[in-house]
């Protein structure tokens, strides 16, 4: 099943609604804005799209999509070893096999598909970040990697936005990344229930390309089974002794080759400079859908009493 937030085009200050994806049309959902929230209202999914089919459909061409997830909090993690040997040429670290390593991000920063992104105030190398999410279908505490695994709802694209410029300045002080990550996330365009990729399991993922191009311009060419990190494990990890709420978002980290970062750090023809305003950068997984999102200018930096 997959199912979308939308709002119809012509009226832009309709109320958003959840809705079933079948064949190019949309069954309205409306008791519920979007996927999280129906989740955690332990509302079953197979149910809600048999109820939807039985009522009327919109075309999706009339629809603005949004994001068809806005979780209580989102985590990202670092499971792509590939990336973390690009950024870093020659400093992998062999703690990062044993455990995967994330950070709290900004659920408050989630923008939809269709939504401009936004440099960060004084940033000056704007960068993308391909990866996907898993989300969770009930609460945990402390679950093992089986019931991890188990309580995966589904999946969606996570499109990290980052300011390399300020995540490297403040993570010299041993904190962060915090200012470079929390401008913009996009999840979307559609929220694919986990039963979907089962045929495509490969690995410690699944057998599906990850693209992404800027201006037209191929930059990355990866496939989610290169994952380092089962999404079991990242949630067993994240959930250790603490609670997750039904609709949190985990991020794999970002598939190899998945950045602007990684092509500059290994001096590879596909970088061509920091995503500028104006930019349009496409970004693909398969089964999953497709992105085209534009880089906007940013708000204003107010310096700080300091003068930064």
């Amino acid at each position: 099943m997959r199912f979308v937030s939308a709002q119809t085009r012509d009226d832009p200050a309709e109320k958003p609604f959840l809705g079933l994806l079948e064949d190019d049309q949309v069954h309205p959902i409306p008791q519920f804005r979007e996927v999280a929230a129906a989740l955690a209202a332990e509302a079953d999914l197979g149910q809600l799209a048999a109820e939807a089919r039985s009522g009327t459909s919109l075309p999706l061409s009339a629809l603005r999509l949004l994001a068809p997830i806005q979780p209580p909090a989102m985590r990202d993690c670092m499971c792509f070893h590939e990336h973390i040997r690009n950024c870093r040429p020659g400093t992998f670290d062999p703690k990062h096999q044993k455990f995967p390593a994330f950070y709290i991000s900004n659920h408050n920063a989630v923008i939809g598909p269709e939504d401009p992104v936004q440099i960060p105030p004084g940033c000056q190398t704007f960068d993308y970040e391909l990866e996907v999410c898993a989300v969770l279908g009930r609460e945990l505490r402390n679950p093992t990697p089986e019931e991890a695994r188990a309580a995966i709802a589904g999946y969606t694209l996570y499109i990290d936005w980052s300011a390399r410029d300020l995540q490297m300045e403040e993570m010299t002080l041993g904190l962060g990344p915090a200012k470079g990550k929390d401008s913009a996330t996009t999840l979307g365009p559609h929220f694919i229930t986990a039963d979907e990729l089962e045929p495509r399991r490969a690995g410690k993922g699944f057998d599906l390309h990850m693209r992404a191009s800027v201006n037209g311009r191929p930059v990355t060419d990866g496939n989610w089974k290169t994952i380092n990190w089962d999404f079991g494990d990242v949630i067993a990890y994240a959930g250790r002794g603490t609670t997750l709420s039904a609709g949190e978002v985990l991020g794999s980290g970002t598939v190899g080759g998945g950045c602007l970062l990684e092509h500059e750090r290994t001096g590879s023809g596909a970088f061509s400079g920091w995503l500028q305003p104006g930019d349009t950068v496409d970004l693909d997984v398969e089964l999953l859908g497709t992105l085209s999102q534009t880089v906007v200018e940013g708000l204003p930096r107010h310096p700080l009493s300091s003068g930064h």
